[in-house]
């Protein structure tokens, strides 16, 4: 795993622009500075620990400082990130999470790029960082991470079901052949995922619904490949989960993400 410092101290925002092509992947890496990852365009899949986060166009992911990841995209994506100087008080973001941006948080992203970094000896700039840091203490967290089980016949269960997410069959038949029964496998999944395995299912359609919405495929043919034989009931879903329809969430008329509930059912 490689890792990426930033020694100089005339910054206290550096920034980094990177165009992904279609299938690209950044290697696991971690770096001395906690990051903001944002996705300008297309969607981005972020790897990290047990944990897998999503972060689709407008929104962005928080990396603590030394927290190894990995960065995908399935399509072509755009990426802005900003690095805040270890010396910030960004204590209250000690761990990976996706947010929304905001008009007033994309803005400081758009002029510390503009910029090329914030100077730590430049007044307005500095305060840009904390401005920046304040946006994000006050944004909601969208629920858009999947975390894995470490259980072996667990994961075995839900990389099956990451890679064939139409798979409607019952706990008790997916328990076939994992060697363990599905009492097991449903205390496996809430002890090392925190959600029932109804509700991770959810989760993992909801994932691999977005991946596919970004790319501009049909809400009729994602709906199905994602398991919903009525596109009503994945609208219905997906608007539970969070806050809006497929189609007013990618065009960016509202950032906000909704709570999500806990029924897990589709």
């Amino acid at each position: 795993m490689s890792r990426i410092s930033h020694v100089s101290d005339s910054y206290v925002v550096r920034c980094l622009v990177l165009d992904l092509p279609r299938g690209f992947r950044i290697a696991e890496h971690e770096h001395a500075w906690p990051q903001l990852v944002y996705a300008s365009s297309g969607v981005l899949t972020v790897r990290a620990g047990s944990g897998v986060w999503v972060v689709p166009s407008q929104r962005a992911v928080w990396m603590p400082a030394g927290f190894g990841h990995a960065v995908e995209c399935a399509a072509a994506a755009s990426m802005r990130t900003l690095y805040f100087h270890p010396d910030l008080d960004a204590g209250s973001h000690d761990r990976p999470r996706v947010v929304a941006v905001s008009e007033l948080l994309r803005q400081v992203v758009l002029r510390a790029m503009e910029l090329g970094g914030l100077r730590r000896d430049d007044g307005p700039q500095r305060r840009l960082a904390f401005v920046a840091l304040d946006e994000l203490a006050i944004t909601r967290e969208a629920p858009l991470r999947l975390p894995m089980p470490a259980d072996p016949r667990a994961s075995r269960v839900a990389q099956a079901l990451i890679e064939s997410p139409s798979d409607t069959r019952t706990l008790e038949a997916l328990a076939a052949g994992s060697g363990a029964s599905s009492r097991t496998l449903a205390r496996l999944f809430s002890e090392e995922t925190g959600m029932a395995f109804g509700r991770w299912r959810t989760r993992a359609r909801l994932i691999a619904a977005l991946q596919r919405l970004a790319q501009g495929e049909p809400v009729s043919l994602v709906a199905s490949h994602v398991g919903y034989e009525r596109v009503s009931a994945f609208i219905a879903m997906f608007k539970r989960e969070l806050g809006q329809t497929p189609g007013r969430y990618f065009d960016g008329a509202d950032a906000g993400d909704g709570e999500a509930d806990e029924s897990g059912r589709p």
